[in-house]
């Protein structure tokens, strides 16, 4: 499995990985990830929204602030999201980024922490500093030690995430690796779960921002799981710039941001036909808006409600419940110009029912994927979001998370 993912990736030039088991999680898999730009790379995130925020997004904010978005290291660990742990979580995250900048002989500015787990179980800084000589000794820049990485920042997942992309100008090559965890408290705010990205290219801090929030919000922004955002958001984009292409012309700084999309795109879709219990991803559409964010609005009440995600788990065509979400988003909507259709099939025209073959539509409803587009009759801006069904495997997985 590992061999069959490492083929999959190609590793920037400027980063190292590695991961190892610490004792963090009880299952004893691997819960401590290294990234390393040994040389230093321009770096740029998103956080979480949530005013509830964990040790690491304090200690990361300040960190990125501090070295003017200069970072040689990101130290993850799974298991413990280090959120609501009071002042000796804060002391124990600092603690971990300042022993492992000790260890590399760098600022302590430029280690990003991040964490992900239970809420408000103490962080466990021993077994953290306790196993940074490990991860230290064995990292390296292929693809098998990137695979190490991807799948130690794994919780519910039940399989890694990753894309890669290549951007050509002239005579300069550079790639781009992404990869992400996330399979439940997944409505991002901003970001999504955990998500890393990667690159040889040459950028400054303020490129790289500018690029990743555009990006972000049209991608990993725009997915949902369950309707919660986590504690502990954070994509991170860093460019080490040994590939030579630099992203100082408008042309080049596109075809980046192209690429950097595909990437973000892939991993947002991967991680919702990750989600916990999914058995439908879905594909929505909201067309006919004045404008992005009130089509946005609207995407994302649909896509939380629990009465259609239990109705799309069923394949049952109740599209009643999707106008029902549509009249509570917030926008002035006529009800008498909204119109809905599953795949091809109309089961709503200007807000009364459609004649549609109710059978067929079930078994459209019943595949993997799907598609649902909600015209709002009030505009031409549209969005496309990605979500999924609830069911009662989301349920169980949840409700035994801690025990």
């Amino acid at each position: 499995m590992t061999e069959s993912l490492a083929s999959q990736i190609e590793v920037p030039a400027g980063f190292e990985f590695n991961a190892i088991t610490c004792g963090i999680k009880a299952s004893g898999n691997p819960d401590l990830a290294l990234a390393l730009a040994r040389d230093g790379a321009s770096a740029a995130a998103l956080f979480t929204r949530n005013l509830v925020v964990a040790a690491p997004v304090i200690v990361g904010r300040k960190h990125l602030q501090a070295s003017r978005g200069r970072l040689r290291a990101v130290l993850v660990n799974s298991g413990n999201a280090n959120c609501a742990t009071g002042r000796p979580g804060l002391e124990a995250c600092r603690q971990s980024c300042t022993q492992l900048a000790k260890a590399l002989a760098i600022p302590t500015a430029e280690v990003l922490p991040s964490s992900t787990g239970v809420i408000g179980v103490p962080f466990p800084l021993d077994k953290v500093t306790s196993g940074l000589p490990a991860l230290l000794q064995s990292s390296s820049s292929t693809p098998e030690a990137a695979c190490r990485f991807v799948r130690a920042i794994m919780t519910t997942d039940t399989r890694p995430k990753i894309a890669c992309a290549t951007v050509v100008a002239g005579s300069k090559r550079a790639t781009i690796f992404g990869c992400a965890k996330g399979a439940g408290m997944i409505h991002p705010n901003m970001a999504t779960m955990l998500a890393y990205l990667f690159t040889d290219a040459e950028g400054t801090p303020l490129q790289l921002k500018s690029m990743l929030k555009t990006v972000a919000d049209r991608t990993l922004n725009r997915i949902s799981i369950d309707g919660d955002t986590s504690t502990n958001d954070t994509t991170l984009l860093m460019a080490s710039g040994k590939s030579g292409l630099r992203l100082s012309s408008p042309p080049v700084r596109k075809r980046f941001a192209d690429a950097l999309g595909r990437v973000c795109a892939s991993l947002a879709e991967q991680i919702v036909k990750d989600g916990e219990g999914v058995q439908h991803l879905v594909r929505l559409h909201i067309e006919g808006a004045r404008n992005e964010p009130e089509a946005d609005q609207v995407a994302r009440v649909i896509a939380t409600s629990p009465l259609v995600k239990t109705a799309w788990a069923g394949a049952d065509p109740n599209w009643g419940r999707i106008l029902a979400a549509v009249g509570r988003s917030g926008i002035s909507i006529d009800p008498g110009r909204v119109s809905i259709a599953f795949g091809k099939q109309f089961v709503c025209k200007h807000g009364v029912v459609a004649e549609f073959d109710e059978n067929a539509v079930h078994e459209y409803l019943s595949r993997p994927e799907v598609e649902i587009r909600v015209h709002l009759g009030r505009g031409r801006a549209s969005v496309s979001f990605l979500t999924c069904d609830l069911t009662a495997e989301y349920v169980r997985i949840n409700a035994d998370y801690r025990t």
